[in-house]
């Protein structure tokens, strides 16, 4: 088993402009918490979305099934639910109706406490044209630090 578990959205920065970031806590079942602490789960092609109750879920986040854990399992694409204070979701839920954002999740991770924490952002999809941007910023610094390396030694 893993220590230090931090499951990241490699695609999120890329694909998304961040504005807000928050830590939610996550509603699992007993294999889920087992699954995750062995490092089985992918938040690639996942999303936040608000229910009928006003009450954050986590949709489309694969959990792999727990290998020992019987008919007990659970499903691996289920929601989930995200804890958060309610005037954070009040806030949260009014940026999502009044404008068009987005909320995604960046990481998922295993606290002090043994608990699995979420952190979330509240972001902008971005235009093709920023994200062209965004690799040409990448590759100017990646030949920046290849020069001053090479002037280095």
């Amino acid at each position: 088993m893993q220590k230090n578990i931090n499951i990241k959205n490699r695609r999120a920065r890329f694909d998304y402009e961040i504005l807000d970031k928050y830590t939610a806590g996550i509603v699992l079942s007993g294999t889920e918490i087992k699954s995750i602490r062995l490092g089985k789960a992918s938040i690639s092609e996942s999303f936040c979305e608000f229910n009928a109750k006003g009450e954050l879920f986590v949709i489309n986040m694969q959990v792999d099934e727990y290998s020992y854990g019987g008919h007990y399992n659970h499903r691996p694409k289920a929601e989930r639910k995200l804890l958060l204070n309610k005037g954070e979701l009040k806030k949260l839920h009014k940026e999502i109706t009044a404008s068009g954002l987005t909320i995604i999740p960046l990481n998922l991770f295993i606290n002090e406490k043994g608990l699995a924490k979420m952190n979330i952002a509240l972001a902008r999809g971005k235009k093709l044209y920023d994200k062209r941007e965004t690799i040409k910023d990448r590759d100017n610094k990646r030949n920046l630090s290849r020069i001053k390396k090479a002037f280095n030694n």
